[in-house]
């Protein structure tokens, strides 16, 4: 039987979970002395909630290896293989975390780790194609060699807020948010090679989201694709900007969801974001 794992970087509807029966191993977010589970013990809204009371931007640990190797017991049988989607390896350790996991379980499962070397509903897009392909009879091999190949044309656009999240974790360059917040812009990164990069700083919110579209429609031009919407507690924002962007953008199917709560202690409140995925 083959079992489809990723972390709690990924992006994607709730749903997804069942209807595609993919696994997701969730990321730790420690406030202070307290550490909680993504999902499990920290839901959407009691993250907010507790970021307000706390007046903390929390802190995020990737799973353990020790994590990883109780969650692939609990969701297989011995002789089963786990192919396991990880957000990219040069921002966090949990790809690392799989791989020890992996190499200690390896007499009980044929596990396979993949470094998506990027992050958030591109992953999501990525497990549900492979769930796809293997209940259309597609081998293991062909799934990873699909990954190969469409791993490069994933694009990943945000709009922050504010900086001062990312700032806090060490996300983006110090003296890049330090500026970013003096000046007060609305800043725009996108999520390429593996690391994230500060692309543009505009001076509002409507200005920053105009970019967003501009920057997709140059990267895909009319190619067809799979869209997905991020917001960060601001659903009301995400379903404007995806009716925006299915106006310029030649969309086959669309997603509109949360910013993960590992993404969204980086990046704060009111981040919008745009996946492009190719869906040729």
């Amino acid at each position: 039987m083959l079992h489809i794992v990723t972390d709690g970087a990924a992006d994607m509807p709730p749903e997804w979970e069942e209807k595609y029966q993919i696994h997701t191993v969730p990321v730790n977010i420690q406030f202070g002395e307290e550490t909680y589970l993504q999902f499990i013990d920290l839901d959407f809204d009691s993250f907010y909630e507790k970021v307000a009371e706390t007046k903390m931007v929390p802190k995020t640990a990737q799973p353990s290896p020790h994590q990883f190797v109780e969650f692939y017991k609990k969701i297989a049988q011995p002789g089963d293989t786990i192919l396991s989607l990880h957000v990219t390896s040069k921002l966090s350790g949990t790809y690392a975390s799989a791989v020890i996991a992996a190499e200690e379980l390896k007499d009980q499962y044929n596990i396979i780790t993949y470094d998506s070397a990027g992050g958030s509903m591109g992953i999501g897009f990525m497990c549900r194609a492979a769930r796809k392909m293997a209940d259309a009879g597609k081998s293991v091999d062909e799934i990873i060699a699909y990954w190969d190949k469409v791993k490069a044309d994933v694009q990943i656009i945000l709009t922050l807020d504010t900086l001062e999240y990312a700032r806090m974790s060490g996300r983006v360059g110090a003296l890049s948010a330090a500026l970013a917040s003096v000046l007060n812009v609305k800043p725009i990164a996108v999520l390429k090679d593996g690391v994230i990069e500060m692309v543009g700083k505009v001076r509002t919110r409507k200005s920053a989201l105009k970019r967003v579209l501009e920057m997709s429609k140059d990267a895909y031009g009319e190619r067809p694709m799979y869209l997905g919407i991020l917001h960060a507690h601001d659903l009301d924002a995400g379903k404007q900007l995806l009716e925006d962007a299915k106006r310029v953008l030649n969309v086959k199917d669309s997603v509109l969801t949360n910013l993960s709560l590992s993404l969204a202690t980086n990046f704060g409140p009111g981040t919008l974001g745009i996946v492009l995925y190719p869906a040729e």
